[in-house]
Formats: C-alpha cells, structure tokens, sequence
C-alpha cells in the first residue's frame, strides 16, 4: 500500500491498460547451424555463434552478419522471434544485455570511454550494459548536450588506446546533432572517436510499450514536449518536472533486460563498446 505522502503509490505505471494480445511470430531457441533469414536485409544464413544480444548468421559463401536477437526473422518462410536457449533454474549465466556473465572481478577501468547524452539514456545504458562495461573496464560519462561535443572531444584528446564513444539523443541526418557529429568526423581526433546516437524522440520510446501494456507509445502533436505528451496520453502525472522523473523511476523498473529495448538502441551500444574497447585485448 502506498503511504500517505506518495500520491501515486509505489508505481506510476500500475493503473490503466492492459498488456496487449501475443505476436504473430513464434518463439524459435537459438541453436547452432539453425538456417534463418533476415527479410529486410534479404540475408540468408546459419547461426554461428550469439553474444551481447548479436546473433551471427554466416551464409553459403562465407560472409557473416550480426543482427539482434529477437523478432523480425523468417524460417521457411514463417516469422519467428529468435530467442535464446532456455535452462533449468541455476545461477545466472547471462548479464542483462544477453552477454555471457563472468565470474571475473570488475577489470580497471580502461583510459577509453563512452559518453551518453541525457541522463535516462545514461541510466538506461547503466541498468543494462552496466555489468558488461565494468568487465571490460570501460566507464560510462553522462553528457549534458552535444553543443560543446567538439571541445570535449579536444579535452578528451583521444588517441590509440584511450578513444571516445558517444551516444547521440535522437541523432537524424540534418540535424544539429548530425552536424556536430560529422565535424568531430573529420577533426584531428576523428580516426579514435565514434560518434553513434538513435533515432527516437526519447530514450522512453527505445522501450517497449508492451512493458506498459500498449501496442505502441502515443503519438504527440508536433510542438508538444514528448514526454509530457506521453504522460498525458497514458493518464500518467505529468504536471511539474518531478511527475516526469516519478513516471521515468517507475518506467525503468519496469525494463528488465536487453528484451525489452529496441534491437536499434541495441546494436549502436554494441557499436560504442566494440569500438573503444578495439585497442585492449579481453
């Protein structure tokens, strides 16, 4: 029960919709040597291994590709949703990201890092990636803006062995965000920075509405802040900005491994670790 001074209980989310009906594809275990396609790509392959929530296909003539394991894939002809195999109750084998846990302690923390803009983006990363980058030592800075991304770059002064990965808030091409990126690109530092960001309106929208029990987020009218939007959409509080950060609290409770985020988020954060951590052997 909540307490008298909560007036919205222990989670904002409780209340209202109901989770909607089961998706079309079935559930198919991942397993070695499984021949499925990847129809918006039109590739077509075996699986060779899975790891950091990537499935690696190889097709007949050698070449490989990595997607995200989930839905969005066919076999026969039929939409499936890749899944990894399940076990029997035991200690877990996996970090939320769907990477294989160590038992190794966390390593020290290595001279490259990755920056995230906007704070839920830094915490969503942390809730799911958080395990996976202390094991390779890599530390994650929270970014207020990318106005000054060019001189924290020229402060960062990356280099082999200490280089530079930023996540981007909504990074779409012509925007201010995409012109910043493409500068820092081309600068002196280019070669050892990586600057990757998502496409949504919000790091909320990288979750799925189906962990709220909705087929798909609320479109909000242009002009109107998206977030807010959303809230009043969903019956949530949104009147003052301690409202939104209750409702995101609750929200990324709610989140409770790479499954229930956009394969898109997942695969630019799998671009950022892979690459500021190129220069460091495992």
């Amino acid at each position: 029960m909540a307490s008298s001074g909560d007036r919205y209980g222990t989670d904002v989310l409780s209340p209202g919709w109901q989770r909607a009906g089961r998706p079309a594809s079935s559930e198919v275990p991942l397993a070695l040597d499984l021949v499925v396609e990847e129809p918006s790509s039109g590739f077509c392959g075996a699986v060779v291994r899975w790891e950091n929530g990537l499935v690696v296909l190889e097709d007949r003539s050698g070449k490989r590709r990595s997607f995200p394991i989930g839905p969005g894939f066919w076999i026969d002809g039929a939409p499936v949703t890749l899944v990894r195999p399940r076990r029997g109750p035991a200690a877990q084998t996996r970090t939320r990201s769907g990477s294989r846990a160590s038992e190794t302690s966390a390593r020290t923390a290595l001279p490259s890092r990755i920056f995230v803009e906007g704070r839920h983006d830094a915490e969503l990363v942390e809730k799911i990636w958080g395990d996976d980058l202390r094991h390779v030592g890599v530390v994650v800075e929270y970014l207020n803006g990318v106005d000054d991304l060019e001189a924290v770059v020229e402060e960062f002064a990356p280099r082999p062995g200490r280089r530079l990965g930023v996540l981007v808030d909504h990074l779409v091409p012509g925007s201010k965000e995409a012109r910043i990126a493409a500068r820092v690109a081309s600068g002196p530092h280019g070669e050892f920075v990586f600057v990757t960001g998502h496409r949504f309106i919000d790091i909320w929208e990288a979750i799925s509405p189906e962990r709220v029990g909705r087929p798909a987020w609320p479109r909000v009218p242009k002009g109107e802040d998206w977030k807010t939007g959303v809230c009043r959409a969903m019956g949530w509080p949104h009147e003052s900005p301690a409202d939104i950060g209750k409702v995101w609290t609750a929200l990324l409770k709610r989140v409770r491994s790479w499954d229930d985020l956009d394969p898109r988020l997942l695969t630019e954060v799998e671009k950022l670790i892979d690459f500021v951590t190129a220069d460091h052997p495992a």
